[in-house]
């Protein structure tokens, strides 16, 4: 089912609109509990097939029919937005969406006052970058000089762009080079700064050109994002931009999850790119997480390795709430509840292939393995998503043959290769399930990984795990697996024939693991979550609009009278609600500015 919009309108950065049919603008609904109507915010992920974060979000939204929902989406490329958009729920009432990959010139022309705050605000920016301090450092203090400067800065950025209609002509002009030098040379700069030449100015204003083009979008309009009662960021970063925005243009209040720190992504990319650069879009990216985390409402990470981040950013622990991913249990209730159906000797991988996921140090530990349990069989089972992954396919596939020729002859011979490289979808492993269940152990080999989902799938399926100590993975299993540290295959062969010798321990710990996934790590429990806090976010809130019946009419004493008395319950602070406030029903409430 395709429901993208014809063709994108050309306003301002090419935003475009979109109201599904049959859905334009729907009456206030109240079912069974709470309305609220909630600005999903998302880049590269929901509404688009196959984007990222896309499942978890498209849950979230069916989960809580109750409420309303407009999407605000970043595609992250054409080839996305050719792939067309996952079916959408009656909930959705409006999708916008933003192709950041590719703006197009908004056609401002500035005036000189214009052109002198432009000058003036960019310049506070890039000079916040420059400051001879760590924004990420440990406990940097969210009210520092230079976070103020940096958030200064940026609020009169989007109001020159609300108010002249864009800033990418501005953003891409020789005035932003020129301030982004003063800055690197001024006194007191970092000596990283200092040091940039024309070609790391040059890529540091490209870079803050495409992360800064949300403020030029024209989203932040009555009807537009100030007409919401929460703005849910799915993502940090740019994602995190528009609620920003919103809260800063009309007071709504703003969550942010996290399930993959945007920060630490920047740190791990641009390998080959100078300190210089570097250091700056390090301080920029450190300098809007700040910023985000300071203003936010809640942040939800995934999990304590994503909130470890959170707090070295400045995020105040009281408003930390771990939200795990949630997951379907059902597609893996068959493999989970018969586990003597895997084969004993059978060891699988499931993932996405990439250099990250050292298939190297699997394919050595598995061949100290092999002399020790000469039966065993190891499924590599997926595939890559890139060019790089692909690379890293073939010098796998190249080093299983040079390791494990076919094996024709010998009293423990298989026949064939011992290792395999196969994908979800053929004849002998049409789902996801049907992998996990081909094996006794499943193992994860990563030397980087954010939440192991698919090591959660393993768990859903009943299958002991041998890990490394990666991400969340420790928090993930929880003792329910074996766990080792990464790159070392001596230490992963010696845990996989443990579990192999010893089929009790194996059924014990997949039992274990089972029982903490349906716990932690479902659907449902995700959607409970989220709902408990939309409340509690709108319930702290103070109204800014009247509230409207089923017809749209006024509903007359529907606020108390306290709520216009300032007071705790107008404090914007976070702190504890009580069980009765969660459980009473929230009436929709519109924003005006």
């Amino acid at each position: 089912m395709d429901n993208r919009p014809s063709r994108h309108l050309l306003v301002r950065i090419r935003s475009s609109r979109c109201e599904p049919p049959d859905q334009r603008r729907l009456p206030i609904r109240e079912i069974g509990g709470a309305h609220v109507r909630i600005g999903l915010l998302t880049e590269g992920g929901y509404p688009y097939v196959g984007g990222e974060g896309g499942l978890w979000c498209d849950r979230l939204v069916r989960g809580l029919d109750r409420h309303e929902f407009d999407v605000y989406a970043f595609s992250s490329g054409e080839a996305q937005e050719d792939a067309g958009w996952v079916p959408l729920p009656p909930q959705v009432g409006r999708v916008r969406t933003a192709p950041l990959w590719a703006a197009e010139d908004d056609g401002a022309v500035y005036g000189r006052r214009a052109r002198r705050r432009f000058s003036e605000h960019y310049g506070e920016l890039a000079a916040a970058l420059c400051a001879a301090t760590d924004p990420t450092a440990p406990d940097p203090g969210p009210a520092t000089p230079e976070a103020d400067r940096f958030a200064t800065a940026l609020r009169g950025l989007a109001e020159l762009a609300r108010d002249e209609g864009g800033l990418v002509a501005a953003l891409r002009s020789e005035t932003a080079v020129r301030a982004l030098e003063h800055a690197c040379r001024a006194p007191g700069a970092l000596r990283t700064a200092r040091e940039a030449r024309v070609p790391d100015l040059l890529a540091v204003a490209a870079h803050l050109e495409r992360a800064l083009r949300p403020l030029s979008l024209d989203w932040y309009e009555e009807d537009g994002l100030g007409a919401v009662d929460l703005c849910h960021a799915a993502a940090g970063g740019v994602a995190a931009l528009p609620g920003l925005l919103a809260h800063h243009f009309f007071g709504v209040p703003f969550l942010v999850t996290e399930y993959g720190v945007r920060l630490r992504t920047h740190y791990l990319t641009r390998p080959d790119a100078s300190p210089a650069v570097r250091s700056l879009l390090a301080a920029f990216h450190g300098r809007l997480a700040a910023e985000t985390y300071r203003r936010a409402a809640f942040i939800t990470p995934g999990n304590t390795h994503a909130r470890r981040w959170q707090e070295r950013c400045g995020a105040d622990r009281a408003k930390l709430r771990t939200v795990y991913p949630g997951m379907d249990a059902t597609p893996f209730a068959d493999a989970g509840e018969s586990p003597e159906s895997a084969d004993p000797h059978t060891l699988v991988w499931v993932g996405r292939v990439e250099p990250a996921k050292d298939l190297v140090s699997l394919l050595h530990a598995f061949a100290e393995i092999r002399k020790e349990e000469p039966r065993t069989r190891l499924r590599i089972i997926g595939g890559p998503a890139d060019p790089e992954g692909a690379a890293y396919l073939g010098h796998c596939e190249a080093l299983a043959a040079q390791l494990f020729p076919d094996e024709a002859e010998g009293p423990h011979s298989v026949g064939v290769n011992p290792v395999s490289f196969e994908r979800i979808g053929g004849p002998g492993l049409p789902t996801s399930a049907d992998a996990y269940a081909s094996g006794a152990v499943t193992v994860l080999s990563s030397v980087v990984e954010g939440f192991p989902a698919g090591l959660v799938e393993a768990m859903l399926c009943g299958r002991a795990t041998v890990s490394t100590d990666v991400g969340a993975v420790v928090e993930a299993i929880g003792g329910t697996g074996l766990v080792v540290p990464p790159r070392n295959p001596r230490a992963l062969a010696e845990a996989c024939v443990s579990l192999l010798r010893d089929p009790e321990r194996r059924v014990r710990l997949g039992a274990a693991a089972r029982a903490r996934a349906l716990e932690l790590f479902t659907v449902d429990q995700n959607i409970s979550a989220f709902h408990g806090i939309y409340l509690e976010i709108v319930a702290r809130t103070p109204l800014r609009r009247p509230l409207l019946d089923r017809t749209g009419d006024p509903l007359p004493f529907a606020a108390p009278a306290e709520a216009h008395v300032p007071g705790h319950w107008t404090d914007p602070t976070p702190r504890a609600v009580p069980t009765w406030a969660m459980n009473t029903p929230v009436p929709a409430t519109e924003t005006a500015r």
